[in-house]
């Protein structure tokens, strides 16, 4: 019973607890994970669209980066963006007079990172959905004369979202789960205020279980929010069915 009232007030947010700056780790977290999923879904949509083109150059531009992000380890993509983004930010100043290093902020660091490995798993998302899309359902639309970008909105848009809200709920767990790579930036995140926590107190189980306990809460919320979002995106294909 003592050891549950010490960890509570050791995580609590009471006077000595750490409890404030876990929550804000945690915000900063979610902030981070969202920033790098809405990146990665813009420049996903890119890559998709061009392996999907009939323009074969394109078709191999996309090929190649869904091969290369996915066959590389995560951390090196955020230390080549960590180091080597400082490194040109750096190149930048001397060149316009500055005389010292400048680095590349961690959260920025963040979410290019993060964005550009997720973009690769939400290209083969989008792009497994697109080809999911009914080519009976296009034809129908041009045979009443629905113009290409009316037939986009209207059509592809809804279904292609429709088929790939699951693949992109994983995908979301995914850059969740990957955001604490950041940590190695120096970016204070659940993980690295954990490791800050458990350094100060030494007691790391303690705040390494705590960490693993909010990672579990923001992944079960997100996969109530997304599926509720496949329902309704599901409703009228299950009332047609």
């Amino acid at each position: 019973m003592d050891a549950i009232k010490n960890y509570v007030a050791l995580v609590g947010f009471g006077q000595g607890g750490w409890g404030g700056l876990l929550a804000s780790a945690m915000m900063v977290t979610i902030a981070v994970s969202v920033c790098g999923f809405l990146t990665g879904s813009v420049l996903g949509t890119i890559v998709a669209g061009m392996k999907l083109s009939s323009i074969a150059p394109l078709r191999w531009i996309g090929g190649c980066y869904t091969t290369v992000l996915r066959g590389v380890p995560d951390l090196l993509v955020v230390y080549l963006f960590y180091f080597g983004g400082g490194a040109l930010l750096s190149y930048i100043g001397a060149f316009a007079g500055y005389d010292g290093y400048i680095g590349m902020p961690a959260f920025l660091t963040g979410t290019i990172a993060l964005g550009i490995v997720s973009a690769a798993y939400q290209a083969e998302v989008l792009r497994g959905a697109y080809r999911a899309v009914s080519r009976g359902e296009l034809e129908a639309a041009d045979s009443v004369g629905m113009r290409p970008w009316r037939k986009f909105r209207r059509i592809v848009v809804p279904l292609v979202l429709r088929y790939a809200t699951p693949g992109l709920g994983n995908t979301w767990q995914l850059v969740l789960k990957e955001s604490a790579l950041i940590s190695v930036t120096g970016l204070v995140e659940i993980l690295r205020q954990s490791q800050i926590a458990a350094g100060s107190t030494r007691k790391p189980f303690e705040f390494y279980l705590t960490a693993l306990v909010l990672y579990l809460v923001i992944t079960w919320v997100s996969s109530i929010l997304f599926g509720r979002l496949e329902n309704r995106t599901m409703r009228g294909f299950r009332r047609a069915i």
